[in-house]
């Protein structure tokens, strides 16, 4: 139980990534926040973690907007007394549309950033005053091995993801809050294959190990950069993707 009595927040933990993150976080003891805009599979994930003895709110949230995330804070502190962690996964990707940077609509381009790349920032700004009251806390944000290759604008907002995490750390390093990224590589999640179709499976041949990444295969990661098992890491991207990335 490295969570135990800990409060921590997931965003888009409605499906996919985050809600593994949820209930894995739970599991370690932690009250969970499922921060969402999608209000059914919201509430499922929150009644499912507390069916399974763990305890969990649902509380509907736009990372793109500041009063948004400030009210789910407010709400995490009312109901469970405080905010210990925050995982900024939430993103715009499974209905993601394709296109090129030169080309892409303009207000399609900033709403995409707003939630794939500010959004974390949004998040950060709304909590870690609460963080600092709690004497610290660990955000983990949602990187992307997308940030080291040839991505189109989802990439880029990864890479912006990736240098928030390094500049975060220190302005909140002394308050006791810790900042990290994780940065999936392949993940078999029902946006992927949305995106990828079969083109998933000559993704695989790229890799060291020889098969795709499932959400399971990330919460040992996350659950390690909120627990205190990690306390003098900081400012890191961790890349959990099966082999793909080279970084010397």
């Amino acid at each position: 139980m490295r969570l135990q009595d800990k409060v921590v927040i997931v965003t888009g933990a409605a499906q996919g990534i985050g809600e593994a993150y949820a209930k894995a976080i739970a599991k370690e003891g932690a009250a969970v926040v499922v921060a969402d805009l999608n209000t059914e599979s919201g509430e499922r994930v929150a009644k499912e973690i507390e069916a399974d003895g763990g305890r969990a709110i649902f509380v509907e949230t736009d990372v793109s907007s500041a009063e948004s995330a400030t009210a789910m804070a407010e709400r995490t502190v009312a109901e469970l007394g405080g905010i210990d962690g925050l995982v900024n996964n939430a993103a715009i990707y499974g209905e993601m549309q394709f296109d090129l940077l030169i080309s892409v609509d303009w207000d399609y381009y900033k709403k995409f950033m707003s939630v794939n790349m500010d959004g974390a920032l949004v998040m950060t700004r709304a909590v870690f005053g609460h963080m600092q009251k709690r004497g610290g806390g660990s955000i983990v944000n949602q990187s992307s091995t997308a940030a080291y290759l040839y991505s189109g604008f989802y990439g880029l907002a990864k890479v912006g993801v990736n240098g928030l995490t390094h500049q975060l750390a220190h302005e909140v390093g002394g308050m006791g809050i810790r900042v990290n990224a994780i940065a999936p590589g392949p993940t078999d999640t029902e946006a992927t294959r949305t995106q990828a179709g079969d083109a998933a499976k000559d993704l695989v041949k790229g890799l060291a190990l020889k098969r795709m990444g499932q959400p399971e295969d990330m919460v040992g990661a996350c659950v390690f950069l909120l627990s205190d098992e990690s306390s003098w890491v900081t400012g890191q991207i961790l890349a959990v993707d099966g082999g793909q990335t080279f970084r010397a």
